[in-house]
């Protein structure tokens, strides 16, 4: 990944953006497409929707969620001491001992979180206060007032073979790869290639508390295809389950999901294109909807053929996510020769 890109997505994993705070890095992602986007808009719901060729015939939405999970400040007691709500569904074996930062009025206020000391396991996140190092109610509630939100306090950390640790992979690895997408097809219409189709880039928000964002949206744009990315958990683990996840490997390249809501035509379309590219494709099965933003695009208006590309990824919805940089690559490149394969006017669905 060359380090343009990569600067790219670390600056946006490292901007907090819990649901409902996401314009911070929704800014981050506008500036990086601003040069190859046609119209860059940002809508009431604060979705940002970056598009080329907006006016063709067919219009395909390429999604992934800017939002991350959080929290937001509940109460705080006599002493000080800050309790918190989850915004998003936290992995709360992730959280004892963890540094947090909140976002106050006068900025970031870093703390850290304690909890009772127990035989079993954490069952509930009131169990778990965070310390600023305040003196009283008083001195706490001026700089981090109840309804502040905060994160886990967990930045970009390389490792070994292009594997990257970070918070927020969920999903701004998805931002990045439809972001990518956009740019590589905006890059080949300069040279005379590119999309036949109209290409809205969405960056949605508050996908972690209800897939609300996409929703909008989606009646807004009125596609006639959609691909989302979003994140799967990655089974080649310690722990991992591939009997009921299949084995989804990290480095494996992208993933694509099978099932009742995904469009037969549109997957057959990312195949096709995988084999042609020289890309390897993971498969795996889904029995339900898998809570990504596939789903309310799908029952968008009359309804939308959708697919879903998921990035493999370990220690989901904590400080220390896990993926594979190459993955992210692959699937960009994927998506962007899909679209490209699109002719001017086409029909998926029954």
């Amino acid at each position: 990944m060359r380090d343009t890109q990569k600067q790219f997505l670390k600056e946006l994993c490292e901007t907090p953006t819990p649901s409902g705070y996401e314009l911070p890095g929704q800014r981050i992602v506008a500036k990086y497409l601003k040069p190859y986007a046609d119209t860059v808009k940002l809508d009431p719901l604060g979705n940002l929707i970056c598009a080329i060729n907006p006016d063709a015939k067919r219009r395909v939405i390429i999604d992934g969620h800017c939002d991350e999970v959080g929290f937001i400040v509940q109460h705080i007691d006599g002493d000080g001491f800050i309790y918190m709500q989850p915004i998003g569904g936290i992995n709360l074996s992730f959280l004892p001992g963890e540094r947090i930062v909140f976002y106050g009025p006068q900025g970031p206020v870093p703390g850290v979180v304690g909890c009772k000391l127990n035989d079993g396991a954490l069952k509930d996140i009131s169990d778990v206060w965070v310390c600023i190092g305040a003196k009283n109610e008083a001195e706490a509630a001026e700089v981090v007032p109840l309804g502040s939100c905060g994160v886990v306090d967990a930045g970009w950390r390389e490792l070994r073979n292009g594997m990257v640790a970070c918070r927020g992979f969920d999903d701004k690895s998805g931002v990045f790869v439809v972001a990518e997408a956009l740019r590589i097809l905006a890059e080949r219409r300069k040279e005379g290639r590119g999309p036949k189709v109209g290409v809205f880039c969405l960056s949605a928000t508050q996908e972690e508390i209800g897939l609300l964002g996409a929703k909008t949206a989606a009646f807004a744009i009125e596609p006639h295809a959609s691909i989302s990315v979003d994140v799967t958990g990655a089974s080649d683990h310690p722990g991992g389950e591939p009997k009921k996840s299949s084995l989804i490997k990290i480095g494996g390249g992208p993933v694509l999901e099978v099932g009742p809501i995904y469009d037969r035509g549109l997957n057959t379309l990312l195949e096709n294109t995988a084999k042609t590219s020289g890309i390897p494709l993971q498969i795996q099965p889904r029995h339900n909807n898998a809570c990504t933003n596939a789903w309310p695009i799908r029952h968008s208006r009359a309804g939308v053929p959708v697919a879903l590309i998921s990035l493999p990824l370990r220690c989901g919805h904590s400080g220390i996510e896990l993926l594979s940089l190459d993955d992210l690559e692959k699937s960009a490149l994927l998506i962007a020769d899909a679209i490209e394969a699109l002719p001017e006017e086409f029909t998926f669905g029954a």
